[in-house]
């Protein structure tokens, strides 16, 4: 059954009139109390002058008004009310610019005018209405549609109105008056029994409600969302027996309507039932005619409540099988899907949905963005390297694909594509400082690569400008420093400040160890990079062959020969490592 959608004339709208020359020029006839007929210009030549001028007026001025210039619109009906004071047309005009404008005074104080000239006009007596209605006076509304009701008997748009008005001045009795007139006018309508509906539930009347639904069954007992409403009055009301046979008629009108399944399955929910309620859903879910949106909705349920409750997401996992089953060409169901599976950290099948999702249809972001964090997360470099390009193809306003484009690239050794990725990427970071501070961490351990120290220095500067106790910046700009024995003050400052910030982190402990050994303070730097060690680096051939130089500056040769020796059979030492073996000597 269809719905009918009634629309009024809103103030907010544009009325446009389609008039003949058809209405009165009223200034011709004796207005007002103690005015001479005598004292009045009756002269019929003038009189038609007068009126051509107004027209012309008039005209001019709705011509403005339909082309949206409602400022000369609105200077033309002023003008066209001189020459006329009491042309209701003007009025109503001048009303609805000013309802356009939203000066609701001024809009009220010209359509009652209009109203009170002409209270036959039909569409002056709605206007007047609508701009009560703004300036919330109920009463005064019900009073118009009153008049309106009374004149125009067949309009059961009228009805609605003053029903409504009723409604909001708490005349809930009125309101129900109205809507038995209708009935009794017009027959039964779904729109009237709902708002019937509405009165009783509000007002805790369980048996009215009842009866109303009744009534619609009778009226249209082929129409299965009146049992499901019926199904669910009874429940609300505790009568579960009686729910039951409701929602069992339903099944006899319509038992592969997806939507009387899910009816049940909030039945049995209700019940406690919980079996009985997901086997229900199920049904619902395997139908074609249920739209795909109302089926993630309920799986967007799930999603919350599986984080509460883990036993649900088993049958999470059932319903996205089923989605996909029945909906095989919808991006948004191997989404779904995929969410599910990254929520549960199960990155590589959910790898596997989002890649069928985006086969489907390539231009939902939010698809790429957990794309990419998963092949981060399982360090696919190529993979993420392909991908973020082509996501930053097709959506060049967002810095993820960027950065993350980026990463794969300085991972990859590509410095140069990755400063380019970068360099762009952060144009587009929006009010995120921490995002933007990665960025520049990025550009600066790619510029140090490619021995662009300069450049390298000044990205990270402006990193920790962004993020001052970002550990990592700290720590790589530091070690970056100490080996190119510049500024190591600053190197220093920024290494303790990260072992502050993080400490028992052997690799931050090296740097600051290092940067010591650089400063000659070699008993100092024993201790740093000791600790380092101590705190599970002595798999670390970097750290071993760096304890090993500062054994040799402090004299301790054979031990020092002994930590190098294992710092090359560790991996990762430095290419002087096997001449440092072979002649017992440091060599920097």
């Amino acid at each position: 059954m269809k719905n009918r959608i009634i629309h009024f004339f809103n103030c907010n709208a544009i009325v446009i009139i389609v008039a003949s020359f058809a209405f009165s020029f009223s200034s011709c006839k004796t207005v007002g109390k103690g005015t001479s007929s005598s004292k009045q210009n009756t002269d019929p030549a003038s009189q038609d002058r007068k009126r051509i001028v107004f027209e012309n007026k008039f005209f001019d001025a709705n011509k403005e008004k339909l082309l949206g210039n409602y400022d000369n619109a609105e200077t033309l009906f002023s003008e066209a009310l001189k020459i006329d004071p009491n042309s209701a047309a003007s009025m109503y005009e001048l009303a609805s610019i000013y309802a356009i404008k939203k000066d609701k005074p001024k809009a009220l104080a010209f359509s009652k005018q209009a109203a009170s000239l002409d209270p036959s006009n039909v569409w002056y007596q709605v206007l007047y209405a609508d701009c009560l209605k703004q300036n919330k006076q109920p009463v005064e509304v019900a009073a118009v549609y009153e008049r309106l009701v009374k004149d125009n008997p067949d309009k059961v748009e009228f009805y609605y109105e003053l029903a409504n008005a009723y409604l909001y001045s708490n005349k809930v009795n009125d309101a129900l008056k109205v809507y038995d007139k209708m009935e009794n006018l017009f027959g039964v309508t779904e729109e009237a029994s709902m708002q019937r509906l509405t009165i009783y539930k509000s007002t805790k009347n369980f048996e009215k409600g009842v009866n109303e639904i009744r009534k619609l069954i009778k009226t249209f007992p082929k129409e299965p969302k009146y049992y499901g409403m019926l199904g669910e009055l009874y429940q609300s009301n505790g009568q579960n027996d009686k729910a039951m046979q409701a929602y069992n008629d339903l099944l006899k009108i319509d038992s592969t309507n997806a939507y009387v399944h899910l009816s049940l399955a909030d039945f049995y929910r209700s019940q406690k039932q919980n079996d009985k309620a997901f086997e229900e859903i199920k049904i619902a879910f395997r139908s074609s005619e249920l739209d795909i949106d109302t089926k993630i909705k309920i799986l967007l349920s799930y999603y919350d409540i599986s984080e509460k409750f883990p036993e649900l997401r088993g049958d999470a996992t059932e319903l996205c099988k089923i989605l996909i089953a029945v909906h095989p060409n919808e991006a948004k169901a191997f989404a779904m899907y995929g969410d599910f599976l990254f929520r549960d950290k199960k990155n590589e099948e959910a790898r596997i949905q989002y890649k069928k999702a985006i086969a489907l249809d390539k231009e939902r972001y939010a698809i790429w963005d957990n794309l990419i964090r998963i092949e981060a997360d399982l360090n696919d470099l190529n993979s993420l390297e392909k991908d973020t390009r082509e996501a930053m193809d097709l959506f060049p306003n967002q810095p993820v694909p960027y950065f993350f484009n980026g990463l794969a690239n300085v991972q990859n050794k590509k410095y140069k594509e990755a400063i380019d990725a970068l360099t762009e990427g952060k144009e587009f970071v929006i009010e995120n400082k921490l995002f933007l501070a990665q960025f520049y961490s990025l550009i600066g351990d790619s510029q140090n690569a490619l021995k662009n120290n300069p450049a390298s220095d000044a990205a990270y500067d402006k990193a920790l400008e962004l993020e001052p106790n970002n550990v990592g910046v700290l720590n790589n700009y530091a070690y970056y420093l100490s080996l190119r024995k510049e500024n190591l003050e600053k190197a220093s400052s920024m290494s303790k400040k990260s072992n502050e910030l993080e400490p028992n982190n052997n690799s931050y402990q090296d740097t600051y160890g290092w940067i010591l050994f650089q400063q000659n303070k070699y008993d100092d730097a024993k201790v740093w990079v000791g600790k380092a060690l101590d705190n599970g680096g002595r798999g670390n051939g970097t750290l071993l062959e760096h304890y090993g130089d500062i054994l040799y500056k402090l004299g301790e040769t054979e031990n020092a020969l002994k930590y190098w020796m294992d710092a090359k059979k560790a991996g990762g030492a430095s290419d002087l490592i096997d001449k440092k073996i072979a002649d017992k000597k440091l060599y920097e």
